[in-house]
């Protein structure tokens, strides 16, 4: 791992300014690119330092605040530790915001986001990756099918609702996909029952898309926010093992 430095950034999008974290190696040549998507909580410290440990293993990442139009981080007023069971108000916080985030505004703000890495002198030439956690795995896998020609890997860990019997389902973007794809589901997931993980697998494999999903056994929704109480430290060792891996099958 080399030393890294992040800050915070600033990108124009159709509908306003965002605010975003870009960390890479210290050294400051041009590395591969990777676009983050944090989960429905935020833009928070945990996320940051995964970020960080992304960079440190050779790449330019890019998380952006998703939630830019409800404000600039924190989107919401969190505790250090984040257990709904025990501060229930979150979800009033946080669900509102995440309904409002459409998958047709979410993907006009990918433009923005690949816009800005393509732009910038601290990344490679080429097509990116895209990684994404519980709400970040849906925007990962619709942007790999809304830019194919942008997206060479997509990877998701703990997503919820890939694969819904609804006309907007990220799953159904599967036949536009080029990219490489890895989805590490929880299997203590409600928002991800058996029935979608089949339905995501079909449409991937009909698709012709070369992926990977697998079922991380005893880990719940939300599996690698040490911040939570879904933390599974084995779990999120595993998720790094198979990120990694297929970043370096990409770049």
């Amino acid at each position: 791992m080399t030393a890294v430095q992040g800050t915070t950034v600033e990108i124009p999008t159709e509908d306003g300014i965002a605010d975003a974290y870009l960390v890479h190696p210290g050294d400051g040549r041009p590395r591969p690119a990777v676009l983050f998507y944090q989960d429905a909580f935020g833009l928070r410290p945990h996320l940051q330092s995964m970020a960080d440990r992304l960079a440190g293993a050779g790449y330019t990442v890019l998380l952006p605040n998703v939630f830019y139009r409800n404000g600039r981080v924190p989107v919401f007023d969190l505790p250090e530790f984040i257990d709904p069971a025990a501060h229930p108000n979150i979800w009033q916080q946080i669900m509102p915001v995440m309904m409002a985030l459409t998958p047709e505004l979410a993907m006009r703000d990918a433009g923005a986001w690949l816009r800005f890495l393509a732009d910038s002198p601290l990344v490679a030439g080429g097509p990116v990756a895209t990684t994404g956690y519980c709400l970040g795995a849906r925007l990962s896998l619709l942007t790999a099918g809304t830019h194919p020609d942008r997206v060479a890997a997509a990877a998701g860990f703990h997503g919820g609702h890939l694969a819904i019997e609804e006309p907007d389902s990220p799953h159904l973007v599967a036949g536009r996909i080029t990219a490489e794809v890895y989805f590490g589901h929880a299997d203590q997931d409600a928002s991800l029952p058996p029935e979608q993980i089949q339905r995501l697998e079909d449409a991937l494999t009909a698709a012709g898309v070369r992926h990977r999903c697998e079922v991380y056994p005893g880990a719940h929704h939300g599996y690698t926010q040490a911040d939570t109480p879904a933390y599974d430290q084995e779990a999120y060792e595993r998720h790094w093992s198979a990120l990694l891996d297929l970043l370096e099958r990409t770049f």
